[in-house]
C-alpha cells in the first residue's frame, strides 16, 4: 500500500512539473511552441539509466563502468534540458518569464524522475518493474 501512496505523490508532482511547462506555453501566447520540446528530455532521461541496469552485472558492490558511463549521460541530458530554455530565452525565441516558469517545471519533474527511482529502484519485493 505504501507504494500506491508513492505512485500517487509521484505522479501529483510530476503534474505539477508539467503545470509549470504549459504555463511557459500559455506565456507565450500559444504562438511559440519552442518550450515544449524539453518534453524529448524528460523521455529520454531515464533510457541510460535502463541500459546500464540491463547490460551491468549487480554481483559486485563496486562502482562498474557501465553505471558511471550511465550517470554521465544522464547528467548531459538533465543539463541540456535545463540550458535549452536559456538559450532560447537568449536568443529572444521566447521572454525570460516563460523560461523561469520552464526551468521551474524541468526542476520538479526531474526531482519527480529521481524519486521514482529512489522509491521504486530498492530490490524489495515492491518494484516499478511490475508496472
Amino acid at each position: 500500500m505504501a507504494g500506491i501512496k508513492a505512485l500517487v505523490g509521484l505522479s501529483f508532482t510530476g503534474a505539477i512539473g508539467l503545470t509549470f511547462l504549459m504555463l511557459g506555453c500559455v506565456l507565450e501566447d500559444y504562438r511559440k511552441y519552442w518550450p515544449l520540446f524539453v518534453l524529448i528530455f524528460y523521455a529520454i532521461s531515464p533510457i541510460p539509466h535502463f541500459i546500464a541496469t540491463r547490460v551491468s552485472d549487480d554481483s559486485d558492490a563496486a562502482s562498474s563502468a557501465c553505471r558511471e558511463l550511465a550517470y554521465f549521460f544522464t547528467t548531459g541530458i538533465v543539463v541540456s534540458a535545463f540550458g535549452f530554455p536559456i538559450i532560447l530565452a537568449r536568443v529572444e525565441v521566447i521572454k525570460w518569464g516563460a523560461c523561469g516558469l520552464v526551468l521551474a517545471g524541468n526542476t520538479v519533474i526531474f526531482l519527480t524522475i529521481l524519486g521514482f527511482f529512489i522509491v521504486f529502484g530498492r530490490g524489495d519485493d515492491f518494484s516499478w518493474e511490475q508496472w
